[in-house]
């Protein structure tokens, strides 16, 4: 018997110093990992204290003493609108920790729901890549303007040049509100009732 397997089967062994998994719910089925063992798993990692090293948007991410076991993680799973779905291009829903509640920092039952991937990359925020002007503009130095965009379906989609990132701002805002009611329409009858109404109820800030 190798330490691996040891570690899988000993419920004693904290993984990532935070989780216990119990003996209840299996991890593996035939030496393969189960989508709710290995989502749980990130999880904790995310939530552990090396990671906001190389990922420092994830500092002070933690998640729920219910969540902290698999036991309770894998049955709430089991729940979840959205769990073991499929989009068209064949990925899993991915768990998400922030769309519902904008800013969150907790992993728990009460503020984690299922989403596709399209869904999820749609509300991330990539403040690292951003310049000093408001989200959804940049200032294009040659005219002194400044340019609105929107990133729909992996297309960068312009909404013109305006004389001030406010301008521009606006404009975006407006187009990405409305964007995200587009796609929450799109998906109403597969999306957790949560999930939907905070896409509904979607808002852009400056400082996203």
């Amino acid at each position: 018997m190798t330490n691996n397997k040891l570690d899988i089967n000993n419920s004693s062994i904290l993984v990532y110093g935070i989780g216990t998994k119990g003996m209840e719910y299996p991890a593996y089925i035939r030496k393969k990992p189960l989508a709710e063992y290995t989502m749980w798993k990130r999880m904790l990692e995310r939530c552990s204290i090396d990671y906001p090293t190389k990922y420092p948007t994830y500092t002070g991410v933690t998640c729920s003493d219910n969540f902290k076991s698999y036991s309770f993680f894998y049955q709430w799973c089991q729940e979840q609108v959205g769990f073991g779905n499929k989009d068209e291009n064949g990925s899993s829903w991915q768990l998400d920790k922030d769309i519902l509640i904008k800013g969150n920092k907790l992993y728990s039952e009460n503020t984690c729901c299922f989403v596709p991937q399209s869904i999820n990359k749609l509300t991330n925020i990539c403040k690292s890549t951003r310049g000093d002007t408001p989200i959804g503009t940049h200032l294009v130095k040659r005219t002194g303007k400044y340019s609105a965009y929107l990133q729909r379906e992996g297309a960068r989609i312009s909404l013109g040049y305006y004389n001030t990132a406010s301008e521009a701002f606006s404009v975006y805002k407006a187009a990405k509100e409305a964007y995200v009611k587009q796609v929450a329409e799109k998906y109403k009858n597969v999306l957790d009732e949560r999930l939907y109404q905070a896409l509904i109820n979607y808002k852009v800030f400056e400082n996203d």
